[in-house]
């Protein structure tokens, strides 16, 4: 069996404890615009992992979950940001 690439494992775990501390912003704010921000981190961080793992697991399947997860991300912002607008 092959050996796992370390560097990538490397870049996984940097990923996850940026969306450890992104999930710390979320919860703690003090903003709407920081937790905004922190919520589409955490959306490019998940993508983030999902490809890593598709390479690690050699899992191709993995890569269309990334890319829905990416839209949902966006959609999830524009819903959040037009929510903000017309409570305004």
């Amino acid at each position: 069996m092959n050996e796992l690439p370390v560097y990538l494992l490397l870049l996984l775990l940097a990923l996850l404890a940026t969306m450890l501390l992104g999930l710390v912003r979320v919860m703690r704010g003090p903003t709407l615009a920081d937790r905004l921000t922190s919520i589409q981190l955490l959306g490019t961080g998940g993508v983030g992992v999902l490809l890593l793992l598709s390479q690690l697991l050699r899992l191709p399947s993995l890569i269309d979950v990334a890319l829905v997860l990416a839209l949902l991300a966006a959609v999830i912002a524009a819903a959040l940001t037009r929510r903000e607008v017309d409570h305004a």
